[in-house]
């Protein structure tokens, strides 16, 4: 059997380490989740390893404008799957004429991979005098799965809506002076095309500055047994401000608790970015996990000057009322950021998750957004979706890929290194792991007691070591790989590892 330095090299190194009595720590019930290296949640101490971020791959162009009702200032909302059918969901936007005004529209476009997409003609809403188009509503809506236990799959598919009004719309005692107020409405459909409006009153109504101005997200969450609502809003209107997240919850969709502003752990640093969007979904493999792909926005930080520009085509452009050089003001990418419930965003990675690449154009302003989902599109792989090309005539919808659970990883290089999991406590009788190594090199697991000291027949030295790359794995140890006997018992697992990457772990 091949031989690893690295693990003989770690047991001589880590034994002392391994005898150090421990802090007393209340153990985490992680039952049979699938948990992800998304942050430091299982992470005890680290020894030569770390967690690492990874980018995804471009897998071509999934939507492009090609039809004369779609315009160049086109956002990307939602995609998800639902049964055997990928539902992805964009706003269709344009100036109006001399007015210098959007107009928009809700499009749609399906799916059976999740790769090759088809802009079906609905015959629902008229545009430039035909009724065949891809259109599903004027404004834009927001749809998303239903997944409360218990709602029949005629009413799975729900979306929202939001208008801004003015104080003089509103009755006295519900405004205070100088704000203006943004109502979002509920709509259901039994086919993820046709919705309808759920009732004339809104169901939300928040006074936060530039309340819902992007792409709110709404998910009923198995974990907080509610509904999720997260929304874009200014922490100041006062010129100060940053674009960041508020969220509220409900039981039912129809009642609201008053919005809170998101935090975020950042690891000391107080980054300069608007966040423009969120993106904020669960899991589809672990629910529990909240991901979300927030487009970085860098006002005032272009790159392209404007000579330059003007020969690229990208300037000036006279129809606009920002300016003939707006595009290249400003620069924009996409960051990675996670939550496990409440008003708490995890930034462990601060990052660049989604690029914005090689060309002029990927670096002009409000580009490089992705989609709210990600979906599972062939064995092994998963897909998000990214805007590119924001206003201009090249405009479309990126398909990008990651190996299952691959958004991060816990790595470690070829010089090896140690992963110890704070206490915890499961439930099965496997151990399985999502791994990735080189040929050159490998990994082991040891499951310890409470104290930290190996349990009889789950040391290192009885673990065969693996190597391969594999979504699921099953870890034996010489005695084989029924952990059974330790299910429901406080216990740390260790993980040696060399060149190699663990994305997720669970037992079964």
């Amino acid at each position: 059997m091949r031989t690893v330095l690295l693990i003989f090299s770690l047991l001589l190194s880590l034994a002392a380490l391994s005898a150090k009595p421990r802090e007393s720590q209340e153990p985490l019930d992680i039952g049979s989740r699938l948990e992800l290296f998304v942050d430091r949640y299982l992470v005890d101490r680290l020894e030569g390893a770390r967690l690492l971020l990874h980018e995804p791959r471009s897998a071509g162009v999934a939507i492009k404008v090609d039809r004369p009702w779609e315009g160049r200032f086109n956002y990307g909302h939602k995609v998800f799957k639902e049964g055997g059918t990928y539902h992805l969901y964009y706003l269709a936007r344009d100036m109006v004429g001399g007015e210098k005004l959007f107009v928009e529209y809700s499009s749609y476009a399906w799916s059976q991979d999740g790769v090759h997409w088809e802009k079906p003609n609905l015959g629902l809403v008229e545009r430039q005098g035909s009724l065949e188009n891809n259109l599903i509503m004027k404004g834009s809506l927001v749809p998303f799965l239903d997944d409360r236990p218990g709602v029949p799959r005629s009413l799975r598919f729900k979306a929202t809506m939001v208008e801004s009004r003015k104080r003089e719309d509103w009755k006295k005692e519900h405004l205070l002076d100088g704000k203006s107020y943004t109502d979002m409405y509920l709509f259901d459909s039994s086919d993820g095309v046709k919705f309808r409006k759920v009732q004339e009153k809104p169901v939300f109504t928040t006074s936060l500055p530039n309340g819902f101005d992007g792409v709110q997200s709404i998910f009923w969450s198995e974990t907080e047994d509610r509904y999720l609502l997260y929304f874009r809003y200014m922490t100041a209107n006062d010129g100060t401000g940053k674009r960041s997240v508020a969220r509220s919850t409900s039981k039912d969709l129809m009642s609201w608790t008053d919005p809170i502003p998101m935090e975020f752990t950042t690891g000391g640093i107080v980054p300069p970015e608007h966040l423009y969007e969120h993106q904020t979904v669960p899991y589809f493999r672990a629910p529990h996990i909240y991901v979300a792909f927030p487009p970085r926005f860098m006002q005032g930080e272009g790159v392209l000057e404007e000579e330059a520009a003007t020969e690229l085509g990208l300037v000036p452009d006279p129809t606009i009322p920002w300016g003939p050089y707006w595009r290249i003001k400003d620069s924009s990418d996409a960051a990675f950021m996670t939550s496990r419930g409440g008003t708490l965003y995890d930034r462990t990675f601060m990052g660049v998750f989604v690029r914005p690449g090689p060309g002029a154009v990927n670096w002009t302003t409000r580009t490089n957004y992705p989609l709210q989902g990600v979906v599972p599109t062939g064995s092994g792989e998963m897909s998000i979706y990214v805007v590119r090309h924001y206003a201009d005539p090249s405009w479309h919808i990126q398909r990008m890929t990651l190996r299952l659970d691959g958004f991060a990883s816990l790595n470690a290089r070829y010089e090896g290194g140690t992963l110890v999991t704070k206490p915890l406590k499961f439930e099965g009788n496997q151990l399985e792991i999502n791994y990735s190594t080189s040929a050159a090199g490998g990994l082991k697991v040891e499951i310890q007691d409470e104290k930290g000291q190996p349990v009889e027949g789950f040391s290192l030295k009885e673990c065969p070591e693996i190597i391969g790359d594999e979504i699921s794995r099953i870890v034996s140890w010489k005695g084989g790989s029924d952990v059974e006997s330790l299910a429901g018992k406080t216990v740390r697992l260790r993980f040696a590892m060399k060149d190699a990457d663990l994305y997720s772990l669970r037992f079964r």
